[in-house]
Order: C-alpha cells, then sequence, then structure tokens
C-alpha cells in the first residue's frame, strides 16, 4: 500500500504526446521512487485555463472544473485532488475557493453539472504537487532518499507567478519563495538563493499575442540566472518550462545572446538524484539538454 494516495488532474499540456508530457513522465518516475500513489480522474477535462479566460462566461469556466471536482468525489472519494500542472492547480482552486463564497453560483454549477448526473458537494481540498512533497513528505525525508547527490550543479529556481498568487504555498513569501531552493539542497544541489527573477512572470499566453513583450521577460529570466552562476533552471510550471526553453533561439537572435540554459522540473531533479536514468527521468524530452543532469542519470 501507497505511504500517500491521491485523485490526479494531470491537466491537458501533461497528457502523453502533449507539450509537456515529459513533466507526466518524471512526475510518474518521482512518485515510483517516493511510493506516492496518483490516482487519475476518469474522464477529465480541460480547466480552461487559458481560453476560458478568453472569450465565454464565468458559469460555463467555472463549472468545467468544477466537474473535474465532482468526478473526484465521485470516483476517488477522500482523496485530496493534486494537479502538477501550475494553470490546472489556479484555475482548480479558484473555483473550489468562489464556490464557496457564493452560494447562488454554486447552484448554478449543480444545475450544469446535473445534465451529466453529476453533483457538486465541493469538499475536496485541491493541493500543487509541490504542497505535497513541502507537507506530506518533507524536505529531510526527500533528502535520506538520495542516492546520488547532485553535487556541483547550481539550479536557480524558477518560482513563476501561478503558483505564487494568489494562493501561494502556505509559509512562503509571496516575493522570495524558497521552496524550490530547499529541494534542491535537499538533493545535494546548489541552490542560488540570490536568483532574484524567481516570480517574474513569463509573459505566459503573450508568446502568442504580444511576443515581444513576453520575450523581454524570458530574457530578464535567463540573463538573470546566468549572472547568478546558474547552471539549469527548475520550475514547477509547464507554460514556464515551455516559454522560457523554446523562445531562446528567437531571443538569442533579437538581443544578440547566447542562451543555452536547460530548464527542467522539480520531479526531473529527483527522478535523477533518486538513482533513476535519463529516460525515466524523461530528460529525453528536453530541447535544451541538461546535460549537467544527464551525467548524473548516465
Amino acid at each position: 500500500m501507497a505511504k500517500f494516495e491521491y485523485s490526479y488532474y494531470p491537466g491537458c499540456s501533461s497528457q502523453t504526446g502533449a507539450s509537456s508530457s515529459n513533466l507526466m513522465r518524471s512526475v510518474d518516475t518521482m512518485c515510483e521512487e517516493l511510493d506516492l500513489k496518483l490516482n487519475p480522474i476518469p474522464d477529465w477535462n480541460c480547466c480552461s485555463a487559458s481560453i476560458g479566460y478568453g472569450s465565454g462566461n464565468v458559469l460555463p469556466r467555472l463549472s468545467l472544473s468544477a466537474r473535474n471536482i465532482a468526478l473526484s468525489e465521485q470516483h476517488n472519494p477522500n482523496q485530496d485532488i493534486v494537479a502538477t500542472c501550475a494553470a490546472c492547480w489556479l484555475s482548480t482552486r479558484e473555483t473550489a475557493e468562489r464556490l464557496h463564497q457564493d452560494e447562488n453560483m454554486f447552484k448554478d454549477v449543480n444545475t450544469a453539472l446535473a445534465e451529466a448526473r453529476l453533483t457538486l458537494t465541493n469538499k475536496t481540498p485541491i493541493r500543487h504537487m509541490a504542497e505535497v512533497l513541502i507537507e506530506d513528505v518533507g524536505y529531510e525525508s526527500l533528502a535520506r532518499g538520495v542516492k546520488k547527490p547532485l553535487q556541483g550543479i547550481r539550479i536557480a529556481g524558477y518560482v513563476g507567478c501561478q503558483t505564487n498568487r494568489p494562493f501561494g504555498i502556505a509559509g512562503e513569501s509571496f516575493e522570495n519563495p524558497l521552496y524550490l531552493d530547499k529541494l534542491v539542497e535537499s538533493l545535494g544541489g546548489d541552490s542560488v538563493p540570490t536568483y532574484e527573477k524567481k516570480v517574474q512572470c513569463c509573459g505566459g499566453a503573450l508568446a502568442f499575442s504580444e511576443p515581444e513583450k513576453s520575450q523581454a521577460m524570458i530574457h530578464g529570466i535567463i540573463e538573470a540566472a546566468y549572472d547568478n552562476g546558474a547552471d539549469m533552471i527548475v520550475t514547477p510550471c509547464p507554460l514556464c518550462q515551455t516559454n522560457v526553453e523554446i523562445y531562446q533561439d528567437v531571443i538569442n537572435a533579437k538581443f544578440g545572446s547566447k542562451f543555452e540554459m536547460p530548464v527542467v522540473y522539480y520531479s526531473q531533479l529527483i527522478s535523477v538524484a533518486y538513482g533513476r536514468n535519463s529516460k525515466d527521468a524523461a530528460l529525453d524530452g528536453q530541447l535544451i539538454r541538461a546535460k549537467k543532469l544527464e551525467s548524473f542519470a548516465g
């Protein structure tokens, strides 16, 4: 029996074949090592994190996330919902919070869900996987399982904005959250506490609508990592990982820089530190290879 068991909401970008499928693969490996069992929510749907804000009304947007919560309550009762995607976590938790506060909206959402023969009680905690690692596993337990300490790798913890505001991780500063730094240190790596861009927005969907603004933000995120001597960036957010990694060629051409900064997930760091190989850690999914991490993985 697993040490901890959760109702898992993987989200669109992390599913097989999607842009962040390496997140899902490395999370699966990480959970094997940490004895965590993730029970996927059956027939889950998009949380509407992006398009839901751009078009449509509040009720349809909230109903999409509410459907996932209701499905979890039905199929995985008494299990906290855990999301690995920052946007999914934020959208789902926002839905739960708003429906707690707005009785009329809660009734309207349940009217919509009734068409799918679902009923929402909205009593399930919504958590990010980072919260699970901090609160349920703990830094000391993480450190005890390390087989290959990431010694000599300087890793800048890029939290981004979605896991930081408006909810944030309990006990962490909004301006200077330290949980990625502490996680890196637990795995034997060298954190970069002076990294000043750890909560800078990457521009999100502005990468499509206003690319110049987004690219300027990303340039600052990467430049600060280099300025602080980082070998790579670690993040908990699929959109942050995607934006900061894939646009480096464009940014180099525009700003005359020579960036080649790997951007990895916390789950990949844990998988490698726990002795798993490059494939298990999904390092083969990187556009910019994390060569120092690969050397540890073998």
